[in-house]
């Protein structure tokens, strides 16, 4: 086991636990920093005994944000929202908080900050988390100029919230929404590979001070990736375009839910692709310059999709 120390902000997040994992088989000590970590004991069997800790942790206070990164080396920023809630603003997650462990992690000697942002972040944009994810990623160069910067485009996996989403809405309801057509292209990166890349931004000294875009070995369209969903999972539905407005008008009232499936600022997102290489910037760099071989939706969505089948595991299905 290696003696750095590294602190995982958001680490029993769905990225989190799988870079946890990532630095854990690697050797490295862990600090994971949480707002509720009774919740997060979860993550303590996946390195050896006294191999990973939790804290306590909120990442709008100075204070407590400075505690967790005591003698760390190293820190890793995971933390987003998909729609505010109360104190949980995009502002104060998304655009302040990078900042704030940025200059605090500099004032405390980290070594190495890697921040995982988002493909689209722009401060241009009309959708408020990918403006404030662009906010963000000024607000930490500012701090911490040689911070690593990762933009994946939409993340999937066991724990994921688009495939399994939208595979369960599958199963109750007799059509699936295309919304703005279905015409959205996705470039769909495996969590594993994105935390691989993490682990890779520590270990390759070339990487500081970069911006890497994280994108699978192949591109999507909405449409083309439902019918994916509804093929494994052996569901016949139909597919209906939702034009932009329409769909803005239902998540006006979907987004007041508690959890809201859907809100007018994801709606927002999806008037933009999400894909590699959308910025003409010849300075930004890919996941395969970080060395990692990236896995396909096909090879890994299946193995956890199919308890949406209608008999389980058990269907029958050449998917």
């Amino acid at each position: 086991m290696t003696s750095k120390l590294v602190t995982v902000f958001g680490g029993s997040g769905f990225v989190g636990r799988h870079t946890v994992r990532a630095l854990a088989r690697a050797g490295y000590r862990i600090r994971v920093a949480v707002r509720r970590p009774h919740t997060a004991h979860f993550l303590r069997p996946l390195g050896d005994v006294g191999q990973v800790e939790l804290v306590q942790a909120n990442i709008r206070d100075d204070n407590s944000v400075l505690s967790a990164l005591d003698g760390a080396d190293i820190a890793i920023n995971l933390v987003g929202i998909l729609y505010a809630s109360g104190k949980q603003s995009f502002k104060a997650i998304q655009a302040d908080a990078p900042g704030r462990i940025a200059r605090l992690a500099k004032s405390a000697g980290v070594d190495q900050l890697i921040h995982v942002s988002a493909i689209g972040a722009s401060l241009s944009a009309n959708a408020n988390y990918a403006k404030t994810k662009a906010q963000g990623e000024v607000q930490l160069r500012e701090g911490f100029p040689d911070a690593v910067v990762l933009r994946p485009s939409i993340i999937f996996g066991p724990e994921d919230d688009f495939f399994n989403r939208f595979a369960s809405l599958a199963r109750f309801l007799p059509f699936l929404p295309l919304i703005g057509g279905g015409h959205t292209r996705f470039q769909p990166i495996y969590v594993d590979d994105v935390a691989e890349a993490i682990l890779a931004a520590i270990e390759m000294p070339q990487a500081k001070g970069q911006t890497f875009e994280l994108g699978g070995p192949c591109v999507y369209t909405f449409k083309e990736l439902l019918r994916y969903i509804l093929t494994v999972t052996q569901r016949r539905r139909l597919l209906i375009p939702l034009p932009f407005g329409l769909a803005k008008f239902q998540a006006f009232f979907l987004g007041l839910l508690p959890s809201p499936m859907l809100t007018m600022d994801q709606v927002e997102l999806l008037k933009a692709d999400n894909v590699v290489g959308m910025e003409d910037d010849a300075e930004l760099k890919t996941i395969q310059d970080l060395g990692v071989e990236v896995e396909t939706v096909e090879s890994m969505v299946p193995s956890y999709l199919y308890r949406f089948r209608p008999y389980g595991q058990y269907e029958i299905t050449d998917a």
